[in-house]
């Protein structure tokens, strides 16, 4: 059986990552698992979350050693859908803005090595990320309010920062069936990295 494809949509809360990862699962022709930071903190129990989500500047240090073996884990269990025959789209948000580095990307790159990867940025305006934050901030879940506040200002600068994509998606002005579609041409045009 030939090894599955994964797909790491990366970007900040609310630049409309979860919204292509479902367009991607509707208009491929095949099998796509959803394996992103939303399956992983709604599987984390509740004093250790955010988990993966947990966003950038250093604020909780006491969760950081359970964030690294989080990514870790996820990762592994990515290249285990692959290696089934699994295709997997994931929606995560990769920084390294800790109380110190945690090497993340780096380790994601190790772990996925040898592996049919597709790094997708997805780039968002802030303004844009702000209204939908004020628009649904999820009982609190979400820092909104007038402005641009620190945190989300944070995430904007933190989270494409030393990254090498091999496509840019809009996840602001474009629907999310434009960027699946992006995406699924992107996996078209490229052989599977495994035999090149």
């Amino acid at each position: 059986m030939p090894a599955g494809r994964l797909v790491i949509l990366n970007g900040a809360p609310r630049a409309g990552k979860s919204s292509i990862a479902r367009a991607l699962q509707q208009l491929a022709a095949v099998p796509w698992i959803n394996l992103g930071v939303d399956v992983v903190v709604a599987a984390t129990p509740e004093r250790f979350r955010p988990g993966i989500g947990l966003r950038p500047g250093g604020e909780r240090p006491d969760l950081e050693a359970f964030v690294a073996t989080s990514y870790a884990a996820l990762f592994d269990s990515h290249a285990a859908h692959l290696r089934a025959g699994l295709n997997v789209v994931a929606d995560l948000g990769i920084h390294d803005d800790y109380s110190r580095p945690l090497g993340i990307y780096a380790d994601a790159l190790a772990r996925l090595a040898g592996l049919d990867v597709l790094w997708v940025g997805v780039a968002c305006p802030i303004e844009v990320i702000m209204a939908r934050r004020n628009a649904d901030p999820r009982g609190g879940h979400y820092v909104a309010g007038d402005g641009v506040p620190d945190p989300v200002r944070r995430w904007q600068q933190a989270v494409h920062a030393g990254k090498r994509y091999d496509l840019v998606v809009d996840g602001g002005s474009a629907p999310p069936a434009e960027g699946a579609a992006a995406i699924l041409a992107a996996l078209e045009r490229q052989m599977p990295r495994a035999t090149r």
